[in-house]
């Protein structure tokens, strides 16, 4: 079946900031009562590729003044087919394939639908592709119903698919991080259908390896 896909590539950027300047947003750290906008574990992992000398001469800081630290964030690439019924994205450490739970299972089920199994089993030969042995499985809904009900459809989700990925996985060494988030962290607006829709998801994560394409 031919797809549409769209990229986006998000740029690494290095921020150089002088001590003193007020510069909204310029914060690394959440607050105790404000959520990551990414679930745990899945933040941006990339390192700073070069040093930073502070007093090379083309840097023009004013006296007294010194660098922050160098941030540099994952270059990520991102593949959805038109329907938006499976993305992929891309960075140069991990990659992650997000399925929309309607292609996996019937509403408010965790049973698998006919055409379930293919998808998963594609995703594990590539993760055999990859050599990964880290693999992080994650469900998530959107925000009708209650957070409870959520919270264990999504775990019994991410079970279901965690399952079908142990028969094609060959590593016996793999591990899994299985995690139901309910409505956390989604990535569409649940105000309307077309975003409930995409929320309603389970994200498989797993290492590029070293020579990966």
């Amino acid at each position: 079946m031919t797809k549409h896909h769209r990229t986006i590539a998000a740029s690494a950027v290095v921020g150089l900031v002088i001590a003193g300047a007020q510069l909204a947003g310029a914060t690394g750290a959440y607050a105790d009562d404000v959520k990551p906008s990414v679930p745990p574990g899945t933040e941006p992992s990339a390192s700073a590729p070069v040093a930073i000398d502070s007093n090379a001469p083309g840097l023009k800081i004013p006296q007294g003044g010194t660098l922050a630290p160098v941030k540099v964030l994952d270059i990520a690439e991102v593949v959805e087919d038109l329907g938006g019924e499976q993305r992929r994205q891309e960075t140069n450490q991990t990659v992650m394939m997000a399925l929309q739970s309607e292609v996996l299972f019937p509403e408010n089920s965790a049973v698998f639908n006919a055409q379930a199994a293919a998808r998963i089993q594609a995703i594990g030969n590539e993760i055999n592709t990859q050599k990964a042995t880290r693999i992080r499985v994650f469900g998530f809904t959107d925000d009708q119903g209650s957070y409870e009900h959520g919270k264990e459809l999504s775990k019994q989700r991410a079970d279901a698919v965690q399952a079908e990925l142990a028969k094609t996985v060959t590593d016996p060494n793999v591990v899994f991080d299985v995690r139901g988030y309910s409505e956390d962290y989604p990535i569409a607006d649940n105000s309307t259908e077309e975003g409930r829709k995409k929320n309603r998801r389970v994200e498989i994560t797993f290492p590029r390896s070293t020579g990966g394409g």
